[in-house]
């Protein structure tokens, strides 16, 4: 079984996963997505595909859907604000070696990158963005955001991104087209988290370019600056 296999056919893999765990089921979907928002390990685990694909089952009968939601509610909540403080904690470690296998510089530089545009609303756009979702509470505990704006926003993010990926399995799911082609959805659903963080690499890339086209490297000291900057903003 490959990853994208796995992706595309999430509902199938799901199915299989009730069937053989029941109730157990909600404890491995919390953990999964947990783990996606939580630790900056994870970032390659499953977050919209999933969400959707549980709402999908549970619209079947498979799930209870306000288990499922509550669930995966609670867990992006939780999620978010552990990354924060693993942020917070492990803040000044992650800059002492440039790019270790974890801790990618690229995945900084872009998050880094999100904030400088949007700013706190980063927490809840990055929802919808693999990778940024996992780092973007991380980046925020290293500049020690405010922690009640954070949470605001960790809260506002979380319920929008699981109520709406939720539901819209729940409803959509019943429908003969994407019962029958369910990779497709899933596939429009990876084209549109995917594309808006493509699209901005690249301006970011022509940027760099017109510029000097010298590496830019977000380090320990920028992050800290910028939210104290936005906190003496305010």
């Amino acid at each position: 079984m490959n990853i994208l296999d796995f992706i595309l056919h999430i509902d199938k893999y799901l199915a299989a996963i009730i069937t053989y765990f029941g109730s157990w089921t909600y404890v491995i979907l919390f953990a999964i997505i947990f783990a996606e928002t939580g630790l900056v390990v994870a970032p390659f685990l499953p977050g919209d595909s999933l969400i959707f694909a549980v709402g999908t089952l549970a619209g079947g009968g498979l799930l209870n859907i306000w288990v499922v939601y509550v669930t995966v509610l609670v867990a992006a909540i939780l999620g978010d604000t552990v990354n924060y403080r693993i942020g917070q904690y492990v803040g000044p470690k992650v800059f002492k070696k440039e790019n270790s296998r974890i801790f990618k510089q690229k995945y900084l530089d872009k998050t880094e990158a999100f904030y400088e545009k949007y700013g706190v609303k980063t927490i809840v756009l990055a929802r919808f963005l693999p990778i940024v979702r996992t780092f973007a509470p991380f980046v925020a505990g290293i500049g020690n955001m405010n922690y009640g704006t954070f949470f605001l926003y960790n809260v506002i993010g979380a319920f929008i991104w699981v109520t709406s990926l939720t539901f819209a399995g729940y409803f959509l799911g019943a429908l003969p087209f994407v019962k029958e082609n369910f990779e497709y959805a899933v596939l429009a659903i990876v084209i549109f988290s995917v594309v808006p963080m493509i699209l901005e690499y690249l301006k970011h890339r022509r940027s760099e370019d017109s510029s000097s086209k010298a590496t830019k490297h977000t380090s320990y000291g920028q992050i800290r600056n910028f939210f104290k900057k936005k906190s003496s903003d305010k």
